[in-house]
């Protein structure tokens, strides 16, 4: 069955980190661009960071350039989201996505709550 699955979030206090995961399986993330988007209550879903196939190179939203980074390690098959510096408005559902040409896979998404 292919497959990606969020883990990681949770709630945290306004300063805090987390660190999201995105694990794929029955398929290769080595060849499939990776983006993190989010989707908070009666929002639309927007897109966070996204990291290249090629040369790994990284995208990353303005509001949360400088606090996120995106990373992959294509031996575990799995893309992190690390979150540091969160703030109230970075609550939200958590989705990763895997693209490449007609393929493309969503995961069921990671709840982050930032309150204290």
């Amino acid at each position: 069955q292919l497959q990606l699955v969020e883990s990681g979030g949770g709630l945290v206090q306004p300063g805090g980190s987390l660190r999201l995961s995105c694990a794929a399986s029955g398929f290769t993330l080595d060849y499939y661009a990776i983006a993190w988007f989010r989707q908070a209550p009666g929002k639309e879903r927007e897109g966070v960071s996204c990291i290249s196939i090629s040369d790994g190179s990284t995208y990353y939203a303005d509001s949360v350039k400088g606090r996120f980074t995106i990373s992959r390690d294509n031996a575990k098959n799995t893309v992190y989201l690390q979150m540091n510096d969160l703030k109230p408005d970075d609550t939200a559902v958590y989705y990763c996505n895997a693209n490449s040409g007609p393929y493309n896979y969503w995961g069921q998404g990671t709840q982050v709550t930032v309150s204290s």
